[in-house]
């Protein structure tokens, strides 16, 4: 078998070779960031996968050169009436994105073929297993703009690193090399960015094909061992997020942002 392209929306392209499943991020003129539009089809389609049982792995990846940059500055933070529903969109779309995947019982893989930054790199996070490009690298930066990692990384980052890098990554928003997220583990496998695919569609094959039951047992023990906290972390990003988007810091981070200046942050 190969893989068939199948109805497609227009920012998410959806693949499949028999149980196996691949939906690629289709905004590569932004880096593949995420609107409001394609945040809603991608929590829309990951449901759907979630409830088919004929779908037996699932593959995410992104076209061009990004896995997401995250969230699409340009539209989500364009205005004041964008800004009041940041919040409520962190509840009421990127929870229970990011939930939907964690509770999937089925082998969710992230094929991380360039950024993976902010809800990016959450969404990377939440899956099962994360193969990384060798030019890949992954990014939290919301400090620079004056705001708080969102997207349940508050609880994710530090589940796969730990405490200490966790707060390198939150605090000084740099960026994190595919190889040093292999140290570090965040990331479980690198290879070659040519290879990135055949191998990440070769896993999710050899996935599809193996004990769905086991995995899924196993996923949901281990959701409950190290993860039972994922809700109450992004109710709590959320939340903080609110507060922030109200802040002199973030009004100044974004307006550096835009004139491609450094930041003069007051705390206030």
């Amino acid at each position: 078998m190969s893989w068939q392209e199948e109805q497609s929306i227009p920012t998410l392209g959806v693949a499949r070779d028999g149980g196996a499943v691949r939906v690629e991020f289709r905004r590569p003129e932004s880096l593949n960031a995420f609107d409001t539009a394609t945040a809603v089809a991608f929590l829309d389609l990951v449901r759907r996968l979630g409830e088919d049982e004929s779908v037996r792995s699932v593959l995410i990846t992104g076209a061009g050169r990004a896995f997401s940059a995250g969230a699409d500055i340009g539209t989500q933070f364009a205005d004041d009436s964008a800004l009041s529903r940041v919040e409520q969109e962190l509840r009421e779309i990127s929870a229970p994105t990011v939930l939907a995947l964690r509770a999937m019982r089925k082998p969710v893989i992230a094929a991380v073929n360039g950024p993976a930054a902010g809800i990016g790199c959450s969404i990377a996070l939440a899956c099962d297993l994360v193969l990384a490009a060798e030019s890949a690298f992954f990014l939290l930066a919301f400090a620079n703009i004056g705001l708080t990692p969102d997207g349940g990384s508050s609880l994710l980052v530090p589940a796969r690193v730990g405490l200490g890098r966790a707060f390198v990554m939150a605090l000084l928003a740099e960026r994190l090399p595919a190889r040093e997220a292999l140290s570090w583990g965040l990331a479980d496998r690198v290879v070659p960015d040519a290879s990135l695919r055949e191998t990440a569609e070769e896993l999710a094959l050899r996935l599809a094909q193996g004990p769905t039951l086991a995995y899924a047992a196993t996923k949901e023990a281990i959701n409950r061992s190290m993860l039972a906290g994922l809700a109450d972390a992004m109710e709590t990003e959320a939340r903080l997020q609110g507060t922030l988007l109200a802040s002199a810091d973030f009004r100044e981070g974004i307006e550096a942002f835009a004139a491609k200046r450094p930041p003069h942050f007051t705390g206030h």
